[in-house]
């Protein structure tokens, strides 16, 4: 890839400092640089380099801020432009970003407790202070999508773009595999979510009675990342928390509790801690049912009868996933698993859930596995029967097995070359100045000091 798409993937990826305090360290702030209407102040850079430290950047510091400067300029370039052309982005837009990027940060620091510990500031702060660069982020990726968004690659294109790429530019592709899956839930799973209801019916009564949620909660609770403290998970927004335990924890009045609650992640009780706004603070206690010993082997048992006919050829793979399978994204197709927002049926292995990579990575094409019992991305207990139905070895990137991956690669190429003409004319016609303490840098595009 060239200098300018990497340079603006770091800037998103950077965004993160806005959340910093520069560790607790006075910055004596100025203007590092104006770029249209648009200024890049000292403290930003300063707080940039000390999260790229953070995340065990070796480069010195000089040279670190004159790149994180000029990845900060071309993204102020990009900003600038699209408030000349009147970009605009709604707040829905903002918020679904927001969230996204902050559930990353959460994950990423553990908890939204050690998040707030780390960049010592409430998580309220911590949203007001990223809603406006994730506005920023958006409208850049606008003003990129409208310069590219009339690129395409034909084949032929495709070809001589591949013929000009040196042997050792041409890029590795890993193995890949495709599977057909039989999936079926515990059999009378119903008994276990009547028993999961009455325990939380009858912790809910107990804390009615005067007993502590938050200790019933770190006791009881299977929200991990929750329960040691208490149950509560935080300020947020409801676009941020599933629907139906969305719905509970707005209707309830401050420190009420909901009634029993289920969810996609299963079943909740809920208490009002406070709201503020659009953001609600809950704590809550999570139970999931239990599967009996008796019913994986009863499960097991069953799949394993299915994958014996099967095996017999006295029933297709492709009719029995649609007569017993309950995963609804591959039983209309005959089994066939996809994954990922674009639905892909070729899968990287190592991408595969742990349960399904054990069994995969042993069987032979057209081989049926072994029942064996997992979990579904919500965390519940299904069970599943695997067929291998082609494997690709990782090997050098070609014309006939990866027509479309090198395509995606010429487009790419492509938008380079358009973001980097269109950088070189605006920073032309932009006013542009650097402060002196900057001027010694070594930048990557010519023409920023003038």
């Amino acid at each position: 890839m060239k200098k300018t798409i990497q340079i603006f993937i770091s800037s998103i990826i950077l965004s993160v400092i806005i959340t910093s305090n520069v560790n607790s360290q006075q910055v004596v702030d100025a203007v590092t640089c104006i770029i249209g209407d648009e200024i890049i102040l000292l403290s930003e850079i300063e707080s940039l380099v000390l999260t790229q430290r953070s995340m065990g950047d070796k480069t010195p510091a000089n040279k670190l801020r004159c790149i994180i400067l000029e990845d900060m300029m071309i993204q102020k370039l990009f900003l600038d432009q699209a408030r000349l052309d009147s970009i605009i982005v709604t707040q829905d837009e903002v918020d679904r970003s927001l969230n996204m990027r902050l559930n990353e940060f959460v994950m990423r620091a553990g908890s939204e407790e050690n998040l707030e510990e780390y960049y010592n500031k409430s998580m309220i702060e911590i949203k007001r202070d990223l809603r406006k660069m994730m506005e920023n982020e958006l409208l850049t990726q606008q003003m990129q999508q409208s310069l590219a968004s009339d690129i395409s690659s034909t084949p032929a294109e495709v070809r001589r773009f591949f013929n000009r790429l040196s042997s050792d530019s041409v890029p590795l592709i890993p193995a890949k595999v495709q599977i057909s899956i039989i999936q079926i839930d515990p059999p009378d799973n119903e008994e276990n979510i009547l028993e999961v209801r009455q325990r939380l019916l009858n912790l809910r009564r107990r804390i009615i009675e005067g007993e502590s949620f938050r200790a019933l909660a770190i006791l009881y609770s299977e929200d991990d990342g929750s329960a040691t403290r208490g149950g509560e998970i935080g300020f947020m927004p409801r676009s941020n928390l599933d629907k139906a335990y969305a719905d509970e924890a707005f209707s309830l009045k401050k420190n009420s509790v909901s009634r029993v609650v289920e969810s996609q992640f299963g079943f909740h009780i809920i208490e009002l801690i406070a709201r503020n706004g659009d953001l609600v603070n809950t704590r809550h206690i999570l139970m999931k049912p239990k599967v009996k010993p008796g019913q994986i082997t009863e499960a097991i048992n069953r799949l394993d009868s299915i994958a014996v006919l099967i095996r017999k050829d006295s029933l297709s793979f492709e009719l029995a996933a649609i007569r017993f399978s309950t995963d609804k994204d591959s039983r209309l197709n005959g089994g066939r698993f996809v994954t990922g927002d674009t639905r892909e049926n070729l899968i990287m292995i190592d991408n595969l859930p742990p349960d399904t990579y054990k069994v995969v990575r042993d069987l032979k094409i057209g081989e049926i596995s072994e029942a064996f019992q997992t979990t579904d991305s919500k965390g519940n207990t299904i069970f599943r029967i695997v067929r291998l139905d082609s494997r690709t070895e990782p090997h050098r990137a070609n014309l006939k097995n990866d027509f479309t991956y090198i395509q995606d690669l010429s487009l790419s190429n492509k938008r380079n070359d358009v973001y980097n003409d269109w950088i070189f004319e605006k920073m032309e016609n932009t006013y542009i100045k650097i402060s002196d303490s900057f001027k010694t840098c070594q930048f990557f595009n010519k023409g920023w000091l003038k």
